[in-house]
């Protein structure tokens, strides 16, 4: 997730363009993937179907002011765009509007106070963590996802004390599409970027990823929002299923 995703604070975003790998490079980075050593994950929509939670602390608001909730399958694709996203899906507002900053930090309040309560790992996810801890593969999250809505959560996931590392969206000075969250995942699993394989269901994520200099795989089953199709992302891979995943990483490390 990103855009405002759940930062509980604005940050200077970073504009690239749409297509962010040039494609003759895409192609010769296909054969790296063999050669890297780490895998690194965004969170929401790509280890985590977090978007029920999220979904319900925007719906919360249109309830409390007399609203009808709307579906979940409506807003779902606004889930990886984070607090902007939900809102402008939910109230068709954005950070311009005088009522933004305000309804932002309702729908973090809502959203903390209920974290995990229908949230759940994608099917196949759990099995792919499995894979990689046996085969001695260390494994992180980077997400735009502030430390104290990202680390609980992750905690109730039952992924605290098997992530190699968790990188948040205040954990660096810049997040996502910005490389500094992955550049400091690598420092921290002490792995070369270029060993790494970066996973995302967001354009953002491979533009990170790219910009970092790791392989970048676009998990197509995610939110993946409503603008550019991902297999218009350039990301070295593309997956539909966490399956597909388990799969693509089987000669990782």
């Amino acid at each position: 997730m990103n855009h405002d995703d759940l930062t509980g604070t604005q940050k200077q975003t970073v504009t690239l363009p749409d297509d962010p790998t040039p494609l003759p490079q895409r192609l010769l980075d296909g054969d790296r993937l063999g050669l890297c050593q780490a895998v690194l994950f965004d969170l929401d929509g790509t280890i985590a179907d977090t978007a029920p939670d999220l979904v319900a602390a925007v719906n919360k608001m249109r309830h409390d002011r007399g609203l009808e909730m709307r579906p979940l399958e409506t807003l779902r694709p606004f889930a990886s765009a984070g607090a902007r996203g939900l809102l402008g899906g939910a109230f068709e507002i954005g950070p311009e509007h005088h009522d933004f900053a305000v309804m932002r930090d309702e729908f973090l309040a809502n959203y903390e106070a209920d974290l995990c309560i229908e949230t759940t790992l994608f099917p196949g996810i759990d099995e792919l963590l499995d894979q990689l801890d046996a085969r001695g593969v260390r494994w992180g999250i980077v997400t735009n996802k502030i430390t104290r809505l990202s680390a609980p959560l992750v905690a109730l996931l039952g992924l605290d004390t098997r992530a190699a590392c968790l990188v948040c969206g205040d954990t660096t000075p810049h997040s996502k599409p910005h490389p500094a969250p992955l550049l400091h995942a690598a420092e921290l699993l002490d792995v070369a970027p270029e060993r790494i394989v970066y996973v995302g269901d967001d354009l953002r994520d491979v533009q990170a990823g790219f910009a970092a200099g790791m392989i970048t795989v676009a998990a197509a089953y995610g939110y993946c929002g409503d603008d550019i199709p991902p297999r218009r992302w350039h990301a070295n891979h593309v997956v539909n299923s966490p399956v597909e995943l388990q799969h693509l990483l089987r000669d990782i490390g």
